[in-house]
């Protein structure tokens, strides 16, 4: 053995024995600043430079000049991380081009974006969101994590925890919907999902609360467009879902392409130093979104990359995603003196401790198992997790008469649609490693529910079409092609029933499919109102990635389930909820408009000085179309029905460390057991800024036998009445609170309450 590698094993040796010598986050400490004086500067700045792969890891090295140099980049200690490398295979050869050709030796970190599922599909996060049960949502990242770690995955770019209020942006799918606290719930719970309780576990994988900050809020639902709102909605709005993540021990956060003010997230001091890193105490590392620090010159704050390096790294962007900036610039600007050691240091600091954290120290190798790998993937259990997920995510928008559930003895059941039959449209955007077309269709889960007893005539009604959206072949559905009319209306017609689905195709929905117009797309609606002009009958069914403006369907057809993307076993899901099997208890996390004009469209709003006013044109309103949505936040049906009584209060007046219980009774008055999402929002009439009109603050989701009841109480502190005042601060002010408790933001009743400026004694 030469003395190269003689050094080399003795070194990594010492890194191995590190974990045995030390225990817990001291230890971690400990070892992270060992390993930190050893490195070279080079090998620090490798630390925080990540690639998307650009070559096969599991063929030869690449002969192209760029792939050539990514790859001796990897075997010299200057990457720290790899994005969109899967599988067990490629990983480990990746890993082991790393460990065992580098001076240190120090393992990568592998990243990807599991969203709603690694190769089983969940429902799209938004739809999740609408089932309103954090353990299911906890359960969906769970298992996401459990695939993607067994496919030798360390990190994963999710949660998305942006606030959305404007239904035109097409990452509303990604996130919780509109309102800070359910999506605070949901970020806290997919965190816990995809970490569980030791990130050094082989079934866990490091999260990412993304996009850092205010991402959602881009101006007419534009992606990527400028951010300009106060810090009062920053920090009231915006803010609190990350506050969650980091609360409940998020590995890393991802900055927002956006700007917000005049400064581009990544290069945000503020944000990334002063609330995140100082406010906050965030101890994992932050990494920028898709070159978003060579992004920084078109916003027009830098010159060139070189400028966009240090804004970036003295702003607290910790790693560089794929720009490449850090790599090419960041030794000479510390050898330079334009920027201090010290930052880099920092920076590469927290990203060793999340590697430390996930054990990749102790076995770099500990994720190469293909067995686990192939046993892991597609599972039968995770398969029935995803289908208890999916049929809780649906929402019943609308049943008259009660059309749903179905007979599973109907005589026959037309089942019309291209979305219908489509088995890949239900995996959604963002749909990790799914294999393409492998979703139970919508037809599929009907035929199988029924059995062969019941007729099922299937029309494609408007066939998908393939079109091409930034420089990719789609499905899409078709705007002009009325060919198939005829047959749709035909077996309309010749059946007991109506099933219609309608919506988006996958990718009408994700990054960058910004959109004007909400209506059904294409030719759908028309086709609707021929199917309903032959048999009144109608059920549809919405498959979308976000709220539609299904206005004509709300006043004309009897039933209408809104069913997202729900992934894998969504057809399977839906049929559950259309036969009966399963009873819907979904409630919309975000507002549906009546028309696109009104976007965005959000329950929490203020008052304005000009509320309503009853016979008199000089009010904040339109001439044209009512302010109110077509469906509120938080509404949802179900196959029975329930009563909640009005609120009783625990006091008339709460201390400031004090509590107050909201107890409410909820009694199951329909013919069938069920589900309720009892809600809870307040209001604080007179504050030294204004205030929603309403805010969630509370809630819990119960199941009740027929003819049942029960007390559902949730406690209210004055942490929970906090928000960011007029002074600056985040605290609760004293004065009466009005207390409402329902079923959705608009059906509520209401108390009241004096938050008082004492504290017990």
């Amino acid at each position: 053995m030469n003395r190269t590698a003689a050094l080399f094993v003795s070194f990594l040796a010492f890194v191995f024995s590190l974990g045995a010598q030390t225990t817990g986050e001291t230890g971690v400490e400990e070892k992270v600043e060992s390993l930190l004086e050893r490195m070279t500067l080079e090998e620090k700045v490798g630390q925080l430079n990540q690639y998307s792969s650009t070559f096969d890891l599991t063929g030869p090295a690449p002969t192209d000049t760029g792939g050539q140099q990514r790859y001796r980049n990897i075997r010299t200690g200057r990457v720290g991380s790899m994005l969109n490398v899967t599988g067990v295979e490629a990983t480990c050869r990746a890993q082991r081009l790393a460990v065992e050709n580098s001076r240190l030796g120090i393992p990568l970190i592998f990243g990807f974006d599991v969203v709603h599922g690694y190769r089983t599909m969940f429902p799209i996060p938004l739809g999740e969101a609408a089932s309103w049960d954090l353990e299911a949502i906890e359960l969906s990242a769970r298992v996401a994590a459990t695939e993607a770690a067994a496919a030798g995955l360390h990190w994963t770019f999710a949660p998305m925890v942006d606030i959305a209020r404007d239904a035109r942006w097409g990452r509303i799918m990604e996130g919780a919907g509109e309102d800070p606290f359910l999506g605070s719930a949901v970020a806290a719970a997919r965190v816990r999902g995809f970490q569980g309780s030791a990130l050094d576990a082989t079934d866990t994988l490091a999260a990412c609360a993304k996009h850092f900050a205010a991402y959602g809020f881009a101006e007419a639902g534009r992606e990527y467009n400028t951010v300009d709102i106060s810090e009062h909605t920053l920090r009231n709005v915006a803010l609190p879902p990350f506050k969650a993540a980091v609360d409940a021990g998020v590995a890393t956060v991802m900055t927002s392409f956006s700007e917000i003010g005049g400064v581009p997230a990544t290069g945000d001091e503020h944000l990334l130093r002063e609330i995140l890193k100082g406010e906050w105490g965030f101890e994992g590392f932050v990494v920028s979104d898709w070159d978003s620090i060579g992004e920084m010159t078109f916003h027009g704050v830098a010159a060139n990359e070189r400028e966009a390096s240090a804004l970036a790294v003295t702003a607290g962007t910790d790693m560089d995603m794929e720009s490449s900036a850090y790599i090419e610039h960041l030794v000479a600007l510390v050898k330079d003196g334009v920027i201090d050691e010290s930052l880099v240091d920092e920076a590469v600091r927290r990203v060793l401790r999340v590697k430390f954290r996930l054990g990749l120290f102790d076995d770099p190798y500990r994720y190469c198992n293909e067995q686990r790998e192939q046993q892991t993937l597609f599972s039968k259990s995770h398969l029935a997790a995803a289908r208890e997920v999916a049929r809780k995510s649906i929402v019943l928008l609308k049943n008259d008469g009660a059309t749903l559930p179905l007979a599973k003895t109907a005589t026959s059941i037309a089942v019309i649609g291209s979305l219908a039959a489509d088995k890949d449209s239900p995996l959604g955007s963002w749909r990790g490693r799914a294999v393409t077309g492998s979703a139970v269709s919508l037809l599929e889960g009907i035929q199988e529910a029924v059995g062969a007893d019941v007729r099922i005539t299937y029309a494609e009604g408007a066939p998908l079409v393939v079109g091409t959206r930034n420089f990719v072949q789609e499905l899409e559905l078709n705007h002009d092609d009325r060919s198939g009319f005829p047959e749709a209306v035909a077996a309309a017609q010749d059946s007991d029933v109506v099933v219609i689905a309608v919506g988006e195709e996958a990718f009408q929905s994700g990054e960058a499919r910004s959109v004007v117009n909400l209506r059904l797309k294409g030719v759908q609606e028309d086709l609707l109102k021929a199917v309903h002009e032959a048999n009144p009958n109608v059920v549809v069914v919405v498959m979308s990635g976000r709220p539609l403006v299904l206005t004509w369907a709300a006043d004309n057809v009897p039933a209408m389930l809104q069913s997202w993307h729900l992934g894998s076993e969504a057809g399977h899901a839906i049929a559950d909820v259309l036969f009966g099997d399963h009873n819907p208890s979904g409630k919309l996390p975000v507002s549906f408009p009546r028309h696109g004009g009104q976007e965005p469209l959000y329950y929490n709003h203020k008052n304005t000085g000009r509320p309503v006013t009853e016979g008199d044109v000089f009010w904040s309103h339109y001439t044209d179309e009512s302010n109110e949505p077509l469906y509120p936040f938080g509404f949802g049906l179900s196959y029975t029905t329930f009563e909640i009584s009005k609120p009783e209060l625990s006091s008339a007046v709460m201390d400031m460390d004090g509590e107050l219980a909201v107890t409410v009774t909820v009694k199951n008055t329909g013919k069938r057991a069920g589900a309720e999402v009892v809600q809870l929002y307040v209001r604080d009439p007179v504050a030294s800024v204004t205030r929603p009109v309403k805010e969630l603050k509370g809630f819990e989701k119960i199941e009740l036998e027929a003819g049942s009841e029960r007390k559902v109480t949730i406690t209210l502190r004055s942490d929970d009445l906090a928000f960011y005042t007029a002074d600056g601060t985040w605290k609760a002010e004293p004065g009466e609170i009005v207390v409402f408790v329902g079923s959705s933001s608009e059906e509520v009743l209401e108390g009241r309450f004096v938050l008082s400026g004492e504290t017990a004694r």
